[in-house]
Formats: structure tokens, C-alpha cells, sequence
């Protein structure tokens, strides 16, 4: 599988997130609204959720292993590094 495609739009409202991503594979497959939030030690994405009745949330879309979780933040962060963060 292949990341081809990666876009990142800064928000602006002040506050713990800092951008939103889109992340294409294979160029036939997107993951949108993909946050990113600023923590204390420092930036992690959190992947689309909705919210349960139950007042929980849940990944509507998330990796199924922490090397394609670290393959897509490492690819995010760095678009995001390059609009000066």
C-alpha cells in the first residue's frame, strides 16, 4: 500500500488542534477529517470518529498497526512541518 496523496489545512480557532489531514492511498483511497491536536509532548494525529449514543467515541476509519500509524503521522507531521509548525 502506498500514501499518494497527503493534504493539510491549518486551523485557525485557537486551541489544542492545530490542522486537519487527508491522507489518499493507492490513489483510489481517502481518509478524511483526520485531526491534528498539539499534547503535551507535542503532536499526534486522532483519526475520524463519531460519537455513540452512549457519549463515547469511535474511529470511523484508524490503522490496525502502530507501523502504519507511525508511516502515516511521520507523513502528516511533515506536511504540517512545512506550513511552519
Amino acid at each position: 500500500m502506498e500514501i499518494t496523496d497527503v493534504q493539510v489545512r491549518k486551523v485557525d480557532e485557537a486551541g489544542r488542534m492545530k490542522a486537519i489531514a487527508s491522507v489518499t492511498f493507492n490513489d483510489a483511497f481517502v481518509v478524511r477529517d483526520i485531526r491534528v491536536i498539539e499534547g503535551n509532548n507535542g503532536y499526534f494525529l486522532a483519526m475520524p470518529s463519531r460519537k455513540l449514543p452512549n457519549g463515547e467515541f469511535r474511529d470511523v476509519a484508524h490503522p490496525v498497526n502502530p507501523k502504519m500509524r507511525d508511516i502515516i503521522t511521520e507523513i502528516v507531521l511533515s506536511k504540517l512541518s512545512a506550513l511552519g509548525f
